[in-house]
């Protein structure tokens, strides 16, 4: 069992057979000091149809640390790259490495690709062994008569480059005549060859070889179109969805189930099970989005979302938007409503829209008929007694009840004759499992409360391991998709579905989506919003797919950044959240309109412009706007009453400082260059309340910083004024999740509410959801709780792009 401590004699027989198998008698002593690693590759060697899949996946980096190069490396691949569709005949291969009838990193790649396309029904030994080269010898003599042919063909290229000649290259023409020849053998020949037509490698050969300078084309009279040629994407970037098979290749082994006896459980879909699904289907991709209508979507259902619909769509196919509504005390119609709403937002098109509750009479059924076969009781222990039970791995005592005394309890829980909490139906499964999603999971329970979508017919109700693979199958799921979490579960999905007789799903578990300085868990979420340590779901410093587009967030920045981290399987990274604010500017700096905003106004009052004197100017709505596109401007008024940032005024100067300061000139954007003259203090002698100044209306004076400013749109008038709100990340730590008291790492400067700034007035027409880019301050759109009389404006994101700049 994983875990057990061996004693001498063991680590005496496993040092043994380790030096058996060719490892070094310290790499052997290292991997026998890890229980895990020593039980696994024992298993590799000795007992492979053994080894557990899940937990081999496990392991595997620390095997193959120690097993580089070696026999050792070909068992553990063995254990983990042999392809799902033949795993019986994973101990074939390991008998052939063992033999040294399979010796070469060539003849085990062409031992894989084989059963790639072998199922096991269809081997044949001999086809194996012509496959692989088994038998075949290629003499040393044999080699070395290739390797003059190889070298006298390319002799004169050899001779120009020497020691930079591309070995590799000289490799790939031996092997293609003589794929089964032992490399190390080649490289031998090959080094030999090298010093034979060369001699002795000199200085000059490990000198770098200076870069050729580009000869600057000629001056032409007309401008040629420069036509660039980026580097192209590969095709997994390009299309990440083409690691997934067709549904015509769903009768390989999903999974291998081992059980406590010893013996294995091998699922895959009989022909003819395959054959009435594709009938059914037309051969089309169909997946599906399975939400739990109990809270807001978050933006971790944004990577389920671009899976499940990404995938059916790239097919030609369909994805269902399903709701996994089987607990009834948890679902709201405020949640469903919300989840199809933000489905359509997120850009997606369900092919149907059904609920786990549609076939509530469907798995009632097929729970009796599991019962009929054995596989399911009716059992009577209270929670705490199945925790028990499962952490001794004992059966329950109801286990071994007749199979027609089951039937009866279990109409007797769908007439709702046994009290709540008095029974369970279960299923018959493994207690003496190495998983623990094999303890007899529970299928129904016992709960008197309505169904939001079914209404009091059901007092029983399924449960989420017992229904989602049971509705999979009876939706025709080609690809049942989710996250690494659930890979544990895989083992008992298939055994319920091989139980039942019934189509099986093609199932991929991918990474979970975890962001920095933020919760991802619903509890964690719902507590937030119920304690009030938020503003509700759509709280713009939250994760949720509302809060996001309430802050600003577009649908095409979340996709952007959920296909740029791509579809992996890697679950230990945390991606920091200037990544996601990477993809947000790019997507708002094209499509969010320049404007000018000044958070915490300092008036300036310019003493050489007259009073009553106001100039509309025009200002950028776009940095490459052109003259001629009178849509691409927007006017601000220019007065003599001017103002800009606290922070953009020093009382003392420095030389990097662009700002303004007593005898210094800045430029107002889009407008003039401004001199400071004077300055108006308080009472403390150190508060600045006015600025005096003097203008330059001809534009000769060339300062070199440039400040946004909003004007008096008429004498005595203040500008707009409206509310800003600076959201910050909501926590300080990046991992707040993992901490005990985790709100006590709430950050107090994640909302900054500035009542009283002042805009430029072609604002006030804006509508909830406008975005804008305001002018050296980040991007803004207009919140929901904005009014008639004042408009409040949530920044997006900052201008600042620490991502692109080195950030994860």
């Amino acid at each position: 069992m994983p875990g057990k401590d061996y004693d001498g004699s063991d680590k005496e027989k496993n040092l043994e057979l380790f030096l058996k198998v060719g490892l070094d008698e310290r790499t052997a002593k290292n991997t026998i000091a890890n229980n895990k690693v020593t039980l696994i590759s024992l298993l590799s060697f000795t007992r492979p149809q053994l080894l557990m899949d899940a937990v081999g996946l496990l392991v595997i980096s620390c095997i193959r640390r120690y097993f580089e190069f070696n026999r050792g490396a070909k068992y553990a691949r063995v254990a983990t790259k042999h392809p799902a569709n033949a795993l019986v005949h994973r101990p074939t291969l390991v008998q052939y490495i063992v033999s040294s009838k399979v010796k070469t990193p060539a003849q085990l790649e062409a031992a894989f690709s084989f059963f790639a396309t072998t199922g096991p029904e269809n081997f044949k030994l001999s086809e194996f062994e012509e496959a692989c080269g088994v038998g075949v010898e290629v003499s040393e003599e044999e080699i070395k008569q290739t390797v003059n042919e190889v070298f006298e063909e390319n002799k004169t290229a050899i001779l120009e480059q020497r020691y930079r000649t591309n070995v590799g290259d000289l490799f790939a023409h031996v092997r293609k005549r003589h794929p089964w020849a032992d490399p190390k053998i080649v490289k031998q020949f090959i080094d030999a060859k090298l010093r034979e037509l060369l001699g002795e490698r000199t200085a000059a050969d490990d000198e770098k070889v200076p870069k050729k300078k580009k000869e600057k084309p000629a001056k032409v009279e007309e401008k040629a179109i420069a036509v660039s040629t980026p580097e192209q994407p590969s095709e997994e970037v390009l299309n990440p969805f083409l690691i997934f098979p067709q549904p015509e290749e769903n009768t390989k082994v999903h999974t291998s189930v081992f059980f406590s006896d010893g013996s294995i459980l091998r699922c895959c879909n009989t022909k003819e099970l395959l054959e009435k699904h594709l009938s059914v289907t037309g051969g089309k991709v169909l997946t599906r989005f399975p939400p739990e209508p109990n809270g807001y979507l978050h933006i971790g259902h944004a990577k389920a979302m671009f899976i499940d619909f990404g995938l059916a769509k790239e097919r030609g196919g369909g994805c269902y938007l399903r709701f996994d509504d089987t607990n009834p005390e948890a679902e709201k119609k405020e949640y469903i409503d919300h989840i199809q709403e933000i489905v359509k937002w997120m850009g997606w098109e369900p092919y149907k829209i059904t609920y786990t509750s549609d076939y509530f009479q469907d798995l009632y059924d097929l729970a009796v008929e599991l019962i009929r076969r054995g596989h399911a009781y009716v059992d009577h222990q209270t929670p705490d007694e199945i925790k028990e039970y499962r952490e001794k791995k004992m059966n329950s005592p109801w286990r071994d009840r007749p199979i027609a005394e089951s039937l009866k309890l279990f109409e007797d829980m769908r007439r709702g004759l046994i009290e709540e909490g008095k029974a369970t139906l279960r299923m018959k499964q493994d207690m003496q499992s190495d998983n623990f999603n094999m303890y007899d999971l529970i299928a129904y329970r016992i709960k008197f409360t309505p169904h939001p979508h079914a209404g009091d017919k059901w007092c029983i109700y399924p449960s989420y391991d017992y229904a989602h693979c049971i509705v999979d199958s009876l939706e025709n799921i080609t690809h049942s998709l989710c996250t690494l979490e659930f890979e544990t579960r895989r083992a008992s999905y298939y055994w319920l579905l091989h139980a039942l007789g019934i189509y099986q799903p093609y199932v991929w578990e991918y990474s979970r989506l975890n962001i920095s300085n933020t919760v991802m868990s619903k509890r964690k979420l719902n507590r937030l919003v119920t304690e009030k340590w938020v503003d509700g779901w759509d709280d713009p410093r939250l994760m949720t797919l509302a809060g996001l587009r309430r802050r600003g967030v577009t649908s095409t920045a979340i996709n952007a950044f959920v296909r740029g981290i791509g579809i992996t399987r890697s679950d230990c990274s945390m991606i920091h959240l200037s990544r996601l604010e990477y993809h947000i500017r790019e997507e708002l700096n094209k499509t969010a309109p320049r404007s000018i905003a000044v958070l915490h106004p300092l008036k300036v009052v310019i003493t050489n412009l007259e009073a009553k004197t106001t100039t509309d100017l025009e200002a950028r709505k776009w940095p490459d706007a052109q003259t001629d596109d009178a849509s691409a401007f927007y006017k601000v008024p220019f007065s003599n009453t001017v103002y800009i940032e606290q922070s953009d005024f020093r009382l003392k100067d420095s030389k990097d400082y662009f700002g303004l300061a007593p005898g210094k000139s800045v430029l107002l954007r889009y407008a003039f260059p401004i001199k400071c003259t004077d300055v108006i203090l308080a009472d403390d002698k150190e508060t600045v309340l006015e600025i005096r100044a003097e203008y330059d209306p001809t534009k000769k004076t060339k300062p070199k910083g440039v400040l946004h400013w909003v004007a008096e749109p008429s004498p005595g008038v203040d500008p707009l004024k409206v509310e800003i709100r600076l959201f910050d990340r909501l926590f300080l730590s990046e991992n707040p999740a993992e901490l005990d008291d985790w709100l006590a790492d709430l950050n107090p400067q994640s909302k900054v509410v500035i009542p009283d700034a002042y805009a430029v007035p072609s604002l006030r027409s804006a509508v909830v959801g406008d975005t804008f880019q305001f002018e050296r301050l980040g991007y803004f759109s207009v919140d929901k709780d904005s009014t008639p009389e004042k408009l409040v404006f949530n920044r997006t994101v900052t201008l600042r792009d620490s991502y692109h700049k080195g950030g994860k």
